[in-house]
């Protein structure tokens, strides 16, 4: 009997959370022998393919939480970009706080707090530069620059994990460069506003470069759980002062449609979308994440279309078309 027979009429897998897997064998009665090779011991990790597979799920449906972030952003109006940031970050925390404490998981040690709050540093400035360009310029081109990240993950993995950057990687890098020429260069409506919210999308590319490299740095250091809620609040630390400002700077009042916009941005794309990123990045390559994850361009154009009347022009998908050629070049 062949070996993948057996492993299919014997063996369910089911994941249970991040990093925790618990293997459950269905005996045959009447089965012949095997040979010890094909016999996986009770308590064993999961197979290599089959963690793989998770993760890509885990990626695909995060991506669809990702492109819901445009929209709920424009109905958190007229929160500054400070406070919708500050509140997404918090929430997110909070959630995924309590999931840790239900799995009775310990905190980063004392030791790495000066390390979770530079990684804290990093994530917030990832969500307000990526909140703050929708004000600026169009969810499309905010979308198309933010997934530039995979040129930044290629570069920081080069730097920091010592990881080869072979020269297909460097002609993606040069593609993609291309597409945001098109981007910039071709836009009919391209002006001051426009141009600084592009420049801000890019400020957030190179954090979440930053931010996939160090959840690779961490995957086997603490739990899912662990790392999240740790990155999220420090995150919100860093940001309380800028949602202080924005508090004063406004009339008071926060109008209740924005606080839900708030809510479903802290809920659905940072604690579902952004731990099932990381959940992904933990089980598979970082390349097969991103290239999954710059599908959050296609679903939050599609989204701004529907719900926010925000057409993208010719130039603007053919410069997000080349973009994400490039981009998929430097991954795979």
């Amino acid at each position: 009997m062949r070996q993948d027979e057996i492993k299919s009429d014997e063996m369910k897998i089911t994941a249970i959370g991040e990093g925790i897997e618990e293997e459950t064998f269905v005996k045959a009665a009447e089965r012949a022998p095997r040979a010890p090779t094909e016999i996986k011991a009770q308590g064993g990790r999961n197979p290599p393919l089959q963690k793989l597979n998770s993760g890509l799920i885990y990626v695909a449906v995060a991506v669809f939480f990702f492109s819901t972030s445009p929209v709920l952003a424009a109905w958190a109006e007229p929160l500054s970009p400070y406070e919708k940031t500050f509140g997404r970050m918090l929430i997110a925390a909070l959630v995924i706080n309590a999931l840790r404490m239900l799995r009775h998981e310990p905190l980063p040690a004392r030791a790495a707090l000066p390390r979770f709050f530079g990684y804290g540093l990093v994530a917030a400035a990832h969500f307000l530069l990526y909140i703050a360009s929708l004000n600026y310029t169009s969810a499309a081109h905010a979308l198309a620059i933010v997934y530039t990240a995979p040129i930044f993950v290629a570069l920081f993995s080069t730097v920091f994990l010592q990881e080869t950057l072979i020269a297909r990687k460097w002609l993606g890098i040069a593609v993609a460069i291309a597409g945001v020429a098109v981007l910039e260069g071709f836009e009919p409506k391209m002006q001051g506003a426009m141009l600084l919210g592009d420049g801000l999308a890019l400020g957030a590319a190179v954090a979440f470069g930053l931010y996939s490299v160090m959840g690779r740095y961490e995957r086997d250091n603490y739990s899912l759980f662990s790392y999240a809620s740790a990155v999220y609040g420090l995150a919100a630390v860093w940001l309380i002062p800028g949602a202080i400002l924005g508090l004063a700077t406004r009339p008071l009042g926060f109008p209740s449609d924005a606080l839900l916009a708030v809510l479903a941005l802290g809920l659905f794309p940072l604690a579902l979308g952004h731990t099932l990123y990381n959940a992904g990045l933990r089980r598979t390559h970082a390349t097969y994440v991103n290239v999954i994850a710059t599908q959050e361009v296609t679903g939050g154009i599609i989204l701004s279309a529907l719900f926010l009347n925000q057409q993208p022009g010719g130039s603007t998908i053919v410069g997000a078309l080349i973009t994400l050629v490039g981009v998929v070049m430097v991954i795979i």
